[in-house]
């Protein structure tokens, strides 16, 4: 649906991409990607050996925190994926509260509704996501990584509308956490290889 930044092998920056995100826009920074190969070196390779400035700026679209990112690059190299989410969990928690707040303000808000979306569907989404703004200050995040598209309207509103219940130290802990998953996701379709059966990206 929407463009991932990438990994390849090369040292130079390309066009500007975003990774997918579980938004219906796609406004905010987009973020330096760094060029695809169609074969080559594997994308953890890719990731482990590119130059750190590029592997940041392809971090930061997967979350919007320069600390997060240069933390994960700094850490490299990464002997295998799972050794990578585990330092992605870990940076996630360790965010500081300004760090966390600047990744939340890089969300555009959750809701993947497009034109062909029942306008009384938007209005529904656009109402519940400008009270969850107004109460919290930032936008609704939310991962549906396991769901199928079918049941994102669902999940989001429902979601939306019972987190507006919380108290606003219990819905940053909880918007926290989505953005932490998000953002596993995101590197898992970032260092993804290019043309493996069954790969969640096909962008690297």
């Amino acid at each position: 649906m929407f463009e991932e930044p990438t990994l390849s092998s090369e040292s130079h920056a390309g066009p500007p991409m975003r990774p997918p995100s579980l938004h219906h826009r796609t406004d905010g920074p987009a973020r330096p990607a760094i060029p695809a190969q169609s074969r080559g070196p594997s994308g953890l390779h890719r990731f482990n050996s590119a130059p750190a400035g590029t592997v940041e700026s392809a971090l930061l679209g997967c979350c919007g925190s320069p600390q997060w990112a240069g933390r994960l690059a700094a850490h490299r190299p990464y002997p295998d994926l799972t050794a990578l989410l585990a330092a992605c969990d870990e940076a996630s928690y360790d965010l500081s509260p300004a760090e966390l707040s600047r990744a939340l303000a890089g969300e555009p808000a959750s809701g993947l509704l497009h034109g062909r979306a029942p306008r009384v569907a938007h209005t529904a989404l656009s109402a519940a996501h400008s009270a969850y703004e107004s109460r919290f200050g930032h936008a609704f995040v939310i991962c549906l990584d396991g769901f199928r598209p079918s049941e994102h309207l669902d999940q989001v509103l429902t979601s939306i509308r019972s987190r507006l219940s919380h108290e606003p130290d219990e819905e940053r802990s909880v918007a926290a956490d989505e953005l932490r998953r998000l953002a596993r996701g995101r590197i898992v379709r970032l260092v993804a290889d290019r043309g493996h059966a069954g790969s969640p990206s096909v962008a690297v």
